[in-house]
């Protein structure tokens, strides 16, 4: 309804879900969700060149995907964010998300050369970068309690920068133990080590 009342297509607007509803017993207590619809203004900005970008390489790779655009301009992120959900969506992770990081340094290298200036494109299926990012936390504070109680260094699998980064900042301040990146390339990994005794 509300792209029919701004004059859109699905690519040309930011949907933003304020609450998601609730169907009620036998309709009693039932609630409509509310959503926000912005139009998104002209094309030639980041939103509306990263969706367009996305959905030519998934129509190219015959993958069944929808794609939604969850932020125009995340300041976070620095430009905007791109949902993808649907059956095929597995397959855009890939092995430790590889797929979906090839998939957006793809997405973020035609922005930047159509719109000649620094955007930031971040692409997620089914929230799994939250999910990567609770799971990696997670795993950092376990093997941090290990390295200080046994007080031996830990060094953890390869993993690309954004995984090792998360690592690095979740332990940043823990009393017992340090961090550090080693080796090359797709080989670099984190090593966790006992702090020396002040």
């Amino acid at each position: 309804m509300a792209l029919k009342e701004l004059d859109v297509d699905r690519d040309e607007a930011e949907v933003e879900i304020l609450s998601r509803g609730k169907s009620g017993f036998l309709g009693i207590g039932a609630e409509l969700a509310r959503v926000r619809v912005t139009k998104i203004s002209g094309g030639g900005n980041a939103a509306a060149l990263a969706t367009e970008a996305v959905s030519k390489i998934l129509q190219a790779a015959g993958v069944n995907v929808s794609r939604t655009l969850r932020a125009a301009n995340d300041p976070e992120v620095g430009g905007p964010i791109i949902d993808l959900t649907g059956e095929d969506s597995g397959l855009l992770i890939g092995r430790r998300g590889q797929t979906l990081q090839a998939l957006q340094f793809l997405v973020n290298l035609i922005v930047r050369k159509e719109l000649g200036e620094n955007v930031r494109v971040l692409l997620d299926v089914e929230r799994y970068r939250q999910r990567r990012e609770t799971s990696l936390r997670d795993m950092a504070t376990k093997v941090a309690a290990r390295v200080a109680q046994s007080n031996r260094s830990i060094t953890l699998e390869p993993m690309p920068p954004a995984d090792r980064r998360i690592v690095h900042t979740t332990l940043t301040d823990h009393p017992g133990v340090t961090t550090e990146s080693t080796g090359v390339g797709d080989g670099r990994k984190v090593t966790i080590s006992p702090k020396p005794n002040q």
